[in-house]
């Protein structure tokens, strides 16, 4: 996969943006552990960047997923980990089985002020209970007329504290559990305030990706209206496995840039630091462990391109988006590691951004299906573990 002109001019002006509009209040939006989302997704979406691949009749602009990829490498020039995985959310998670599969009727109410950046959507997969066990979730979803009323509980919700809307995952019948599941779209406010049956349980204090709002959502007879169901009922469980695609090649994308960043900070940080007469930089052990994190990153790099061709052509990239995921997580965790026992004390000091990503770059290797889910996943594309019967 090369990036053409038009690539690289995205790219430049999301960093750009990045540069003026993010970076400068990252630390002030970590400290409120909150980060203005409707402010923030407002400009992006002025600067036609929510919804690259989405189509034009809703606002976006209809470009092949490429793009999407574009971004969210960008995405890593930002001084943090929450509000990339927050863009992306509203980019690639909660809104790809809406624009795929929804009526005219709710992308109209939904995907387009996503694009616009009037509204704010999340997506509602994980519970209490069934976080990577996507067929153990136990929400439901009843008819009653002309509605569904929903109970249940999401949690781990990424943007739900600020969410207009969310596309939510519930068991819609009694059959089996992989043709149980449907998709719908849950307005979560009326006039700014929380809709009648919605409670916000707690914002969860996470040990990173702290500007990032992440939320226990309880629903308690929610009504909606039964038009408000993506696609066909009791497909839902197929079309949040195909969103996966895209949030696992979009996980992966995101982290290449971020942590090239890490790596270089720490090469700038070692030929500075002076140890033993001589420069950190100096010392034989770091210069090749380094060389051997940039190599990592880079074949990551060229998975992740190759993943995003194939899909562009039209391909099942299941496997690679999950070996994509699983080396993004994998990853996320080493090089921050090794690259903080470099910076030595430093590198355990609250406000280094080695320690943020440190921090932040935990969640990779379990958000998005946990790394043993993707090997699950591999090795019975494999035909190594046995597949489960229909």
């Amino acid at each position: 996969m090369q990036f053409t002109h038009e690539h690289r001019e995205i790219q430049k002006t999301l960093k750009r943006f990045i540069d003026e509009e993010i970076n400068p209040h990252v630390d002030e939006w970590e400290a409120a552990e909150i980060f203005p989302a409707h402010e923030v997704f407002k400009k992006l979406g002025d600067l036609g960047l929510l919804g690259l691949t989405k189509p034009e009749a809703y606002g976006g602009a209809g470009l092949d997923y490429s793009y999407s990829v574009a971004m969210a490498e960008t995405l890593g020039h930002i001084d943090c980990g929450g509000i990339p995985m927050a863009i992306g959310v509203q980019t690639d998670m909660c809104t790809p089985a809406l624009a795929r599969f929804g009526s005219d009727e709710l992308r109209r109410e939904f995907l387009a002020p996503a694009i616009a950046g009037d509204m704010v959507g999340c997506i509602g997969v994980s519970e209490p209970g069934a976080g990577s066990d996507v067929a153990g979730i136990k929400s439901t979803a009843r008819k009653d007329g002309d509605d569904y009323v929903i109970s249940g509980s999401k949690m781990w919700i990424t943007n739900s504290i600020q969410a207009d809307w969310m596309c939510m995952l519930v068991n819609t019948g009694e059959g089996p559990m992989h043709k149980n599941k449907s998709l719908v779209m849950v307005p979560m406010r009326e006039n700014g305030q929380l809709r009648k049956g919605i409670e916000v349980g707690k914002k969860i204090k996470k040990i990173g990706m702290h500007s990032s709002d992440t939320g226990l959502i309880y629903f308690d007879e929610v009504r909606v209206p039964q038009r408000y169901l993506i696609g066909k009922e009791g497909a839902g469980f197929i079309y949040q496995m195909q969103q996966f695609q895209e949030e696992r090649l979009w996980c992966a994308a995101s982290c290449l840039q971020s942590l090239n960043n890490c790596i270089q900070w720490t090469i700038d940080y070692a030929h500075d630091r002076k140890l033993f007469g001589a420069a950190l930089a100096d010392q034989q052990w770091v210069q090749f462990k380094l060389a051997e994190l940039k190599t990592e990153v880079e074949a990551l790099r060229a998975l992740t391109y190759q993943a995003c061709e194939n899909y562009v052509a039209g391909e099942d990239v299941t496997e690679w988006a999950t070996m994509a995921k699983l080396k993004a997580g994998r990853l996320n965790r080493t090089v921050p590691d090794t690259c903080l026992q470099f910076w030595g004390g430093m590198g355990f000091t609250y406000e280094n951004k080695v320690s943020r990503m440190y921090r932040d770059g935990r969640l990779a290797s379990i958000g998005g299906g946990a790394d043993e889910v993707m090997m699950g996943i591999l090795a019975k594309i494999m035909g190594i573990a046995k597949k489960p019967s229909a």
